[in-house]
C-alpha cells in the first residue's frame, strides 16, 4: 500500500503523488482500490469498506444505498433502462482519466493492462466463460449487432426470433433481412409468459427445412424471464445456433454462460451491473467460431476470432469496470438477487391491495427479481412517467407493448419499501 506521503488531503490515492511507481505497480493498486476508494470526483474522499449484507431488508442495505449520489430525497426506479454506477465507479473513471491526460501513454498502457489483466478475466469467470470468449462492447446493442452481423448465413436461410424482442435485438435481424436476404420470422410468446414446456414447443414447431439460429432475450423489457438453457438445448439438438441478447439479466442474478449453452450472449454491463455507462459485452462459444464470425477482420481465425470492435477506445471507462466487479462481488450475486426479489415482492404486495391494479409480471420462477409489470384502471402508462417525477419524485419507466398499457417499475439493491410504498400511493391517489 502507498505510504502517508502517497495520500491526498482527502485521504485517497493520487497518481501523481506517486513517484518511482510504474504502471504494473498501478495496476496491482487498482485490482483492490475501489473497496478503499479513488480519489473523490467532487472532494468528498475515501468511503469505509464496503461489506456484504445480512439479509435483505432495507436496514441491511443502509450502508450499500449510501455509496450511490442520487439525489437526497429522489427515488430512481428505472434501473431496467440505465443503472445507477456506486461512488467507486464513478471514481475509478474519473482517475482513468487523471491517468490519460497526466501521463497519455503511460496512462494508456496502464489502463489498458488493467482490462486484459484484470477485467476481461474477472468478468468471463463471473459469467462462466474463458476470457478467450468475452470481448468488452459498447453496450448490448452493439454486441447484438456483431453476433447478428457475424452470423454465417445465406440469402433464403431463416432465423426465429420472437414477438418480445427489443427493437435492439430485432433491427440487427431487419438488417441482414435487407442486405442478405435473410428471412426473418417471429415466434408468437404473450405476456405474461406461458409455461416453459409451452415456449419450447412454440420454437419447435416454428423450424423450418431453412431454419438455421433462434434468436431471443434472456429477460424480456418486461422482466419475464425466458427458458434459456431448454431452448439452447433444444436448438443444438437440431443444429441451430442459439444468440442470447441478455441485457436484462446479467447483474439480476447469477448467469452461467457455460451452462446455458447458448453460442452467443450480449448484455449490457451500465444496467443491472452497476458498470459506467457505455459498456457491454459479447461472448462468443469457443465451439461456435466457425458459424460466428468477425465483423471487421478479414484474416480472423478459430484461434484469433477478432471479434473486438478496433480503434481507440474509451479506456478510463472499460478500466473502471474493474471497480464495478469489486462492487458486485462484494455484494454479492445470489444476495443482489434475494434484495431485488424482496423490493419486487413488497411492491407486488402493495399494488396487490387495488382493485384497479392488473399485475402482469409473473410468478418467481419466470420473472426477473427487480422488474414488475402492471396496469392501473383509468391510467394512461406514458401520462404516468412525467405525472410520478412530479408528484412523487421518482422515475419510472412505460411498457406501452405487447399489447399491454403498463407502467414498468424496476428496483435494485439501493431502492428501499418507503420509496415503493411513495411511487405507489402517487399512481393509486
Amino acid at each position: 500500500m502507498p505510504s502517508d506521503r502517497d495520500i491526498t488531503e482527502e485521504g485517497s490515492v493520487s497518481c501523481s503523488d506517486a513517484p518511482g511507481m510504474g504502471r504494473r505497480d498501478w495496476l496491482k493498486l487498482g485490482a483492490g482500490a475501489a473497496l478503499v476508494g479513488f480519489s473523490a470526483c467532487d472532494g468528498r474522499g475515501a468511503l469505509e469498506e464496503l461489506r456484504p449484507p445480512a439479509g435483505a431488508a432495507d436496514d441491511a442495505w443502509r450502508a450499500v444505498r449510501g455509496r450511490f449520489l442520487l439525489e437526497p430525497g429522489r427515488a430512481y426506479l428505472n434501473n431496467a433502462s440505465l443503472g445507477m454506477p456506486p461512488r467507486e465507479v464513478v471514481d475509478a473513471v474519473c482517475e482513468g482519466y487523471r491517468h490519460l491526460s497526466s501521463e497519455p501513454l503511460d496512462g494508456k498502457h496502464l489502463l489498458q493492462d488493467q482490462i486484459a489483466e484484470e477485467v476481461v478475466p474477472r468478468l468471463a469467470t463471473l459469467l462462466g466463460a474463458s476470457p478467450s470468449e468475452v470481448v468488452l462492447t459498447r453496450n448490448a446493442s452493439e454486441a447484438l449487432h456483431l453476433q447478428t452481423t457475424g452470423l454465417d448465413l445465406s440469402p433464403g436461410d431463416e432465423v426465429l426470433i420472437t414477438s418480445q424482442e427489443h427493437p435492439a435485438g430485432r433491427r440487427p435481424w431487419l438488417f441482414r433481412a435487407a442486405r442478405d436476404g435473410v428471412a426473418v420470422n417471429e415466434v408468437f410468446v404473450p405476456s405474461p409468459l406461458p409455461t416453459e414446456e409451452e415456449i419450447v414447443e412454440a420454437f419447435a414447431r416454428a423450424i423450418t427445412p431453412r431454419t438455421r439460429a433462434i434468436a431471443f432475450c434472456h429477460v424480456t423489457r418486461g422482466g419475464h424471464r425466458y427458458p434459456v438453457r431448454a431452448l439452447c438445448e433444444m436448438a443444438r439438438s437440431r443444429g441451430l445456433v442459439s444468440l442470447v441478447d441478455g441485457a436484462q439479466a446479467v447483474g439480476q442474478f447469477p448467469t452461467h454462460l457455460g451452462e446455458l449453452g447458448c453460442d452467443a450472449y450480449s448484455a449490457s454491463l451500465h444496467k443491472w451491473m452497476l458498470g459506467p455507462s457505455g459498456t457491454g459485452f459479447l461472448y462468443v462459444r469457443a465451439a461456435a467460431r466457425d458459424r460466428i464470425r468477425s465483423a471487421f477482420a478479414h484474416d480472423a481465425s478459430l484461434e484469433s476470432p477478432a471479434f473486438d470492435p478496433p480503434g481507440t477506445l474509451d479506456l478510463p471507462v472499460r478500466a473502471a469496470l474493474s471497480s464495478a466487479l469489486d462492487f458486485v462481488e462484494t455484494l454479492g450475486l445470489e444476495r443482489i438477487e434475494a434484495r431485488c426479489r424482496f423490493l419486487s415482492d413488497h411492491l407486488k404486495a402493495r399494488l396487490s391491495e387495488s382493485s384497479r391494479v392488473t399485475l402482469l409480471s409473473s410468478n418467481a420462477g419466470q420473472s426477473a427479481p427487480g422488474s414488475t409489470i402492471f396496469e392501473v384502471e383509468g391510467i394512461d402508462a406514458l401520462e404516468a412517467v412525467p405525472l410520478i417525477e412530479s408528484r412523487a419524485d421518482a422515475h419510472i419507466d412505460e411498457h406501452q407493448r405487447d399489447g399491454h398499457n403498463a407502467i414498468r417499475i424496476s428496483t435494485h439493491v439501493y431502492n428501499t419499501t418507503e420509496e415503493v410504498d411513495r411511487v405507489v400511493a402517487a399512481l393509486l391517489d
